[in-house]
């Protein structure tokens, strides 16, 4: 934004002990209904594991830098939480199918591609400063079964 005669500040409004300043939750994952705009389902995503002074993880929901990924099978990937996991999600119902952690924060958009007619999820996990979460400087894939 060098130049422009406005600019961003991002950053989260956090308490001295590192939680958000509002009440839970903090953060939702959704699945909308594109032809009524109705919520079909909403969950709670993101857990206290990585944000609080006491690693515990508390599924309040948490701030999120990034959005899902979805797939043709009806699986969204999600990495973009406060706690350093990436998620999938069924679709049709909001029923959380896997999470694996990752080795620091994975505040991105997860990609897909294919090889040899086989699907592959990749992650970039670099952190994130303002978020606070773990830095670090990762690429995984995840083969699709």
């Amino acid at each position: 934004m060098f130049g422009t005669p406005f600019g961003v500040n991002l950053d989260i409004f956090l308490s001295p002990f590192g939680m958000p300043c509002m009440a839970p939750p903090w953060g939702y994952i959704a699945g909308i209904d594109l032809k009524t705009n109705k919520v079909v389902w909403q969950h709670r995503v993101g857990t206290t594991r990585d944000s609080s002074p006491v690693p515990i993880a508390l599924k309040v929901g948490t701030p999120m830098l990034g959005g899902p990924l979805v797939t043709n099978g009806g699986v969204a990937f999600l990495t973009s939480t406060l706690d350093q996991y990436i998620r999938a999600f069924d679709v049709k119902t909001g029923k959380m199918l896997w999470q694996d952690r990752l080795p620091a924060g994975g505040q991105s958009n997860p990609m897909s591609y294919e090889v040899n007619g086989e699907q592959y999820i990749v992650t970039v996990d670099g952190g994130h400063q303002s978020f606070g979460t773990k830095m670090g400087d990762y690429i995984r894939a995840y083969k699709l079964q």
